[in-house]
């Protein structure tokens, strides 16, 4: 596990505070929303451009994270981890890391070869909401456990 110590102990401590208040907003737990766009990927591309078009277009506003809405903190955790790296290369591995994981939702759409087909595996994904929200909040619950222990010592 690659943790940011940029700024020593105190960017742990930085970054196990950004954690806490993620997960309390993650949870609901009387924290303010979490800050986001209200805009998605316009649907109306699959009939208004080649395919490749929108798969361009939908992959670079999922790829940049807060172009869309962001349903988790996790995506700006990501960010602050990699800014409180302790260099570049940390910084790239915290993204890449983050990216990969993010990304794996892509591979239940690739085959994917048709417009219904795509509006049915977006339903069957949107069921997957609540499951992959806890997920999240627990991942993130460990990094921020795993990030005390290591201030700590």
């Amino acid at each position: 596990m690659v943790l940011p110590t940029g700024g020593g102990a105190t960017g742990l401590w930085v970054l196990a505070g950004l954690l806490g208040t993620g997960l309390l907003m993650d949870a609901g737990a009387g924290a303010p929303r979490l800050p986001t766009v209200r805009r998605q990927v316009n649907e109306d591309w699959l009939r208004r451009y080649r395919s490749w078009v929108y798969g361009v277009g939908f992959g670079a506003q999922l790829g940049v994270g807060f172009a869309t809405i962001v349903s988790v903190s996790a995506v700006y955790l990501a960010f602050s981890a990699a800014l409180l790296a302790s260099s570049p290369l940390g910084g790239a591995l915290v993204g890449g890391a983050f990216g990969l994981i993010r990304a794996g939702a892509q591979f239940a759409v690739v085959r994917v070869d048709r417009v219904d087909r795509l509006a049915s595996m977006a339903s069957r994904l949107r069921r997957w909401d609540r499951p992959a929200r806890l997920v999240a909040i627990g991942a993130e619950a460990t990094v921020l456990a795993a990030i005390l222990v290591t201030a700590v010592r």
